[in-house]
């Protein structure tokens, strides 16, 4: 499948003969560049600039694999790309970038970005990407978005509203814990605290995160100050005593005693990809609902649910940024998809469910609207 890569180019028009050589490319061609020269923002009417997206990566946190490199980061790349044409029918590019410096990588894709109405940051480590995103997203006036972030952050929110609405409980009334402060944990957790979730504790290698903590880097000393709300310290697995929800994005294992100690109908999302947290059919003996990012269970956690979705509707409308709104927006879609259909094993739709790219970008055109960041 792989051998000769997963994409190609293809044109727009025929090109059958001299007449049409002609207007394709030199001289007819000329007449488009004076116009757009004279009026830049015609380039989105004159090119395919304002519909096609650069996934942009360094190849320093490719799926499980870790710091693998460029070159080898590229057949994700590649499924990335292919993933937006078959699902959105949004069209990009693949990028990989041989530099890791903050400065590095911020001033290549700011430059790269007159040629692109989108830009999807794929698979750079954290704390790096944070910074990253928050520099080009105020640099530039197309959307930014980190896919590693938001788009497991939207389709967690989306599961998580279907599953407290199974087990009857609103999200204000749930406390979480989620196992794991980088780039997804991170965004999950924020995205929650933005649904209004009750408490959420957070944890990463050293245990659970706390204000006055040492060894928190910026970005974790700002997630201190706006969670954990009980004042837990110690590890992931004390934290799950009593509480109603767990959300590892972490790669450790956390033990089926702590399942068990959680509250009664209690919510598990062990997304960890290719290894949960804790196996599905453990987690089922103590959890009313059980989510992971497999393909082989029921209830993926999977960002090709958004991400191709987000980027249609935001391409559709021009859209200067991706906002928040846009994101709860998106989540809403999804999670309205399920309908009737909710129940313990079907609380997110499935990824080749015709319904969730068009849902998802509508949603995200009429919020774009309502904020005023559509330019059409």
């Amino acid at each position: 499948m792989h051998r000769g890569g997963k994409l190609e180019m293809r044109s727009t028009i025929p090109v059958r003969d001299k007449e049409d050589l002609s207007l394709a490319y030199t001289p007819g061609v000329a007449r488009v560049c004076t116009a757009i020269a004279d009026n830049p923002r015609l380039a989105n009417d004159y090119t395919w600039t304002s519909k096609v997206v650069a996934v942009v990566t360094d190849g320093t946190a490719v799926l499980g694999l870790g710091d693998i490199g460029p070159a080898a980061s590229m057949p994700v790349m590649e499924g990335k790309s292919l993933l937006f044409k078959e699902f959105a029918g949004v069209d990009s590019v693949p990028i990989a970038l041989d530099c890791t410096g903050v400065d590095e990588i911020v001033e290549t894709v700011v430059r790269l970005a007159p040629s692109f109405g989108g830009i999807n940051l794929e698979d750079i480590s954290a704390p790096r990407c944070f910074e990253i995103e928050d520099r080009l997203r105020a640099a530039l006036d197309i959307p930014v978005f980190h896919d590693d972030q938001h788009g497991t952050a939207i389709v967690t929110l989306a599961a998580l509203k279907n599953a407290a609405c199974l087990i009857g409980r609103p999200l204000s009334d749930l406390r979480a814990v989620v196992a794991g402060a980088g780039a997804s944990g991170v965004a999950v957790t924020r995205m929650l605290l933005g649904a209004g979730i009750g408490d959420i504790a957070v944890s990463d290698s050293r245990g659970l995160i706390y204000p006055g903590r040492a060894g928190l880097n910026p970005v974790k000393e700002a997630l201190a100050a706006d969670t954990n709300r009980a004042g837990l310290r110690g590890s992931t697995e004390e934290a799950l005593r009593g509480a109603d929800v767990f959300i590892g994005l972490s790669g450790g294992t956390v033990h089926e005693s702590a399942i068990a100690a959680m509250a009664d109908d209690a919510i598990v999302f062990a997304l960890s990809n290719p290894t949960p947290e804790v196996p599905p059919e453990v987690a089922r003996r103590h959890a009313r609902v059980v989510a992971t990012g497999r393909s082989d269970f029921p209830n993926q956690i999977n960002n090709v649910l958004a991400f191709p979705g987000i980027f249609r509707g935001a391409l559709d409308v021009r859209a200067r940024t991706i906002t928040e709104g846009m994101k709860l927006a998106a989540a809403d879609a999804l999670a309205a998809i399920v309908g009737d259909d909710l129940a313990p094993d079907h609380i997110i739709p499935g990824p080749f469910d015709e319904r969730v790219a068009p849902a998802v970008s509508a949603a995200v055109a009429e919020q774009a609207r309502r904020e005023g960041v559509a330019r059409r």
